[in-house]
């Protein structure tokens, strides 16, 4: 059973602020302890302050929660994850931005979704992390882990050469404006957009998508997850871009790239009653007739 919850949000919005509030007066009613981040601990909206506690890093508290609620968009998500990600605590997201692919939990649903988490009533599936492992300390103090995917980008108006190399085998010399190394949850992000396939979310496969490619026959392709991808850029000026979800880095063409599958995955919440296939047709408006 549940005992306590952790609640993180990155931005305070009348929406967001909503469903904290709700959540905050849901769990409270039902005794569950509460640690929650303190950049969202300005509006409690919850009497029972006892049951209540700030924190900063997750990883100091004397007892870990037995879960996370994630509350914003999917960008609020990445973020929690690399709060999160190290204690092995599943996070469950709560839709207070657009998209929700991850944060699959609706404002409308908050006080049965409670009651879903409380009794215990949910799945925890492991998601697939990929890391950039080379050059290394690319993105400073922050993690070089991704949930979603590593792009390698164009710095400037000029198209970039990307070869890329599988396992030590040469894929392809790419010309164009980037390229998407994506997870099976990514690939309902920026892969998607580029015309990538769809992974269901268990999948430990990568995909490889193109950016603008100056060649029609090139098409995105799915690899295995224990491939370790080498790649090297060129191009007219000094530097690229990289980024890894909502992190990005410019960097000198000089040094080659590591991209491989994370040692460790990530546990998210999946409610009794929802999938990710109703996901994937609520938000994408599979079956729907617009012709009318």
């Amino acid at each position: 059973m549940l005992k306590s919850v952790a609640i993180y949000s990155k931005e305070s919005n009348p929406r967001t602020a909503s469903c904290i509030s709700t959540l905050l007066r849901e769990f409270c009613k039902r005794g569950i302890r509460i640690y929650i981040h303190q950049r969202t601990f300005d509006d409690p909206g919850c009497s029972e302050k006892p049951l209540i506690e700030k924190f900063d890093d997750i990883k100091a508290l004397d007892t870990i929660p037995d879960l996370v609620l994630s509350v914003g968009g999917d960008g609020t998500f990445l973020e929690t994850m690399l709060r999160v990600r190290e204690p092995g605590i599943p996070i469950a997201g709560v839709n207070a931005g657009r998209m929700g692919f991850l944060a699959n939990i609706s404002e409308d649903d908050l006080a049965s979704s409670v009651d879903l988490l409380c009794q215990g009533r949910y799945k925890v599936l492991e998601r697939s992390l990929i890391e950039f492992r080379k050059p290394e300390g690319v993105f400073d103090n922050e993690s070089s882990v991704a949930l979603n995917e590593v792009t390698i980008q164009k710095a400037d108006p000029s198209m970039i050469t990307i070869t890329v190399f599988v396992d030590g085998v040469h894929l392809n010399t790419y010309w164009a404006d980037g390229l998407i190394v994506s997870t099976a949850t990514g690939s309902t992000a920026y892969n998607l957009s580029v015309g990538g396939p769809i992974l269901s979310p268990e999948d430990e496969s990568l995909i490889i998508s193109p950016i603008s490619p100056h060649n029609l026959t090139i098409r995105p392709i799915v690899i295995s997850g224990d491939s370790i991808l080498r790649m090297v850029v060129e191009g007219r000026s000094c530097e690229y871009l990289a980024t890894c979800d909502f992190r990005s880095r410019r960097l000198p063409f000089s040094e080659e790239i590591l991209i491989s599958r994370a040692e460790k995955k990530l546990k998210t919440v999946m409610p009794e009653g929802r999938d990710f296939y109703s996901t994937l047709r609520n938000k994408l408006m599979w079956g729907a007739d617009r012709r009318n």
